[in-house]
């Protein structure tokens, strides 16, 4: 295997640091205000790259689908569906991995391991976030309630998968892209048309891509943990297999805007996408968790530059 155990000079984005105290924790309560901060910690509102990733796409799909500015109602309804149920995921993912994160470097101090919070209080927020994205899904129709059981399926599933298949960060790139289908009915309330199932496609790629990478960064701890991971099924092909999923990726897209008749404005975008892709790799070549992180960590602006190039061309095609 290769890898890159050896310590740096200095810290990278992994290097351990005091959490800042949950907002608005110092008005509340003292009995109060632990496990309010715990709570934050554990569906990972500190840090928001997770909502970011599964934000770009949520988007993108929005506009495709009203083939420009979405309403502001469905705005609202799917930014704050898209981080309820990245919060709500992040909880059953602990509580599911309670027997792992211990073992684990970068997850050990997580509030469920540490004993901040209750499995039974785990479940109860769980179910609380996901009953209030319910309750947005409401506002919108019959065809995107229906999808949405999909989703919560996909949700509560994911964190049995490294149990039992090396390919969890598959199942993570359908969880992270039911909001496409989902807007596109939301939208015009009709059933998904092919360019939505295209750009879930690319969607799908895209995350086990991006987070492979990720698993790259614990894959000695899952190794003897004895969890599964992409990181571990690829093995020494784990960089080459990322490139290949990236292009794959790239491919989709582009036949996307081929298919709706993008002009220039969409292909920058991609391009520009395609460059902060190949950085990545300038990093994470080195399989050293540190730098497969921060490779990890890059992809928000893919996904940015990925959005503003579909906002932009319809934008400009409208004058």
């Amino acid at each position: 295997m290769k890898t890159d155990p050896s310590p740096r000079a200095t810290p990278g984005p992994l290097a351990a640091a005091a959490p800042a105290m949950a907002p608005l924790a110092m008005h509340l309560p003292e009995a109060w205000r632990g496990r309010y901060d715990a709570s934050w910690r554990l569906m990972r509102a500190d840090r928001p790259i997770g909502w970011l990733l599964l934000l770009w796409p949520t988007l993108v799909a929005l506009w495709l689908a009203a083939e420009g500015m979405p309403s502001l109602h469905l705005l609202l309804v799917f930014a704050g569906g898209v981080w309820l149920t990245r919060a709500a995921g992040c909880v059953i993912n602990d509580y599911a991995d309670r027997w792992l994160d211990g073992r684990v470097r970068r997850t050990k101090a997580r509030p469920l391991v540490a004993g901040e919070l209750s499995g039974r209080f785990a479940l109860g927020l769980f179910a609380g976030l996901m009953g209030v994205a319910f309750v947005l899904v409401l506002t919108t129709n019959a065809k995107t309630i229906a999808l949405s059981g999909v989703a919560l399926a996909l949700a509560a599933a994911y964190p049995y998968m490294k149990r039992h298949t090396y390919l969890p960060q598959v199942w993570l790139g359908l969880a992270f892209s039911w909001g496409i289908p989902m807007a596109f009915t939301a939208t015009r309330d009709a059933w998904p048309p092919q360019e939505a199932w295209l750009l879930l496609c690319a969607n799908l790629l895209w995350t086990t891509a991006y987070d492979t990478w990720y698993a790259m960064v614990d894959r000695e701890d899952d190794r003897r943990a004895g969890a599964k991971s992409t990181a571990l099924l690829f093995g020494d092909l784990d960089v080459p297999v990322i490139a290949a999923l990236f292009v794959l990726a790239g491919v989709a897209m582009g036949l996307l805007g081929h298919r709706l008749e993008f002009g220039l404005v969409y292909w920058l975008g991609l391009a520009a996408a395609g460059v902060f892709v190949a950085q990545q790799f300038a990093q994470g070549r080195s399989r050293h968790p540190d730098d497969c992180f921060a490779a990890f960590l890059a992809n928000n602006r893919v996904g940015a530059a990925v959005f503003a190039g579909v906002a932009l061309q319809y934008f400009v095609a409208r004058g």
